[in-house]
């Protein structure tokens, strides 16, 4: 059937788009993402063959936000670890020590501010958190003013004052470990990391020695590389890092959001319409 085929709707980065599958698929006119990330996939081969690609950045925002923020309070009120405590065998109370950190009132720093990145800062506004931004391109004043949201055009200067730092950016070249030891140095030693994105984002040996000596407070990562880590990874032996399997855009109605997205794409490729969400290679 392989000359029947005219589109392909990728889901959780399958089927493989590889040189052979595109030399195999003559009448292939798109690729539908099921997702904003396009890493996966190496967008200049796919353009070489004529074949169009999209992603879904509308279905997957809201959801990814939502994980966003709640990864910021469960590391910053640690969730987890009072939660194992909870169901302990030996619990007879809570140590009067065992203290998290203000939400409201502290400061964010987000990196990307894009459309998920944006809509952090939404809800990082219902907090009463203070909020900073770095992106490669500075929002309209009017958006920044409707989140309460600060500009700041180097990274180094929101890193140096955050108090919850959340990385929301593609992976790219440029994107490759763009947290690594010199940018947690820079950050208070009572700060958090966050990461939405994508794991090698961050340099996670780096991450690791972080966290083990201070260098920051916590990490909760709902991304990682590998995924999953290896089971005798140091990430998963630390008290100070909440990991979570990937489960930014996994809710029931992102699922179907996505869907009807990527079925929007694939339609108005076949049917010679501009695309939607259409990715070009950069």
């Amino acid at each position: 059937v392989s000359k029947k085929v005219q589109a392909i709707y990728l889901w959780w980065h399958k089927p493989v788009i590889d040189q052979e599958l595109l030399q195999s698929l003559p009448n292939l006119k798109v690729i539908a993402n099921s997702g904003v990330g396009m890493d996966h996939l190496d967008l200049k081969l796919v353009h070489s063959f004529g074949v169009k690609m999209a992603n879904a950045p509308r279905a997957v925002s809201s959801s990814t936000a939502d994980t966003g923020m709640a990864l910021l309070l469960a590391s910053a009120r640690r969730l987890v670890e009072g939660y194992r405590i909870a169901i302990s065998s030996g619990m007879e109370y809570c140590e009067a020590d065992f203290l998290g950190v203000e939400v409201t009132g502290a400061t964010l720093g987000i990196i990307g501010m894009g459309r998920i990145g944006y809509k952090i800062a939404l809800r990082a506004k219902a907090f009463e958190m203070n909020i900073l931004y770095h992106n490669r391109t500075r929002r309209k004043e009017q958006e920044e003013q409707a989140v309460g949201a600060t500009y700041c055009e180097k990274v180094d200067s929101l890193l140096q004052e955050a108090d919850f730092v959340m990385v929301v950016v593609s992976l790219t070249p440029q994107t490759h470990k763009l947290i690594g030891k010199r940018e947690m140095e820079l950050m208070k030693p009572t700060a958090t990391l966050i990461n939405i994105s994508r794991g090698a984002v961050i340099d996670q040996e780096a991450l690791v020695t972080a966290l083990q000596t201070g260098v920051i407070r916590a990490a909760a990562l709902d991304v990682t590389y590998p995924e999953p880590l290896p089971r005798d990874h140091a990430l998963l032996k630390l008290k100070n890092v909440i990991i979570t399997p990937h489960l930014g855009i996994k809710t029931h109605k992102a699922t179907c959001m996505i869907t009807e997205e990527a079925v929007e794409n694939i339609l108005a490729a076949l049917n010679g319409l501009p695309i939607p969400s259409e990715v070009l290679p950069s």
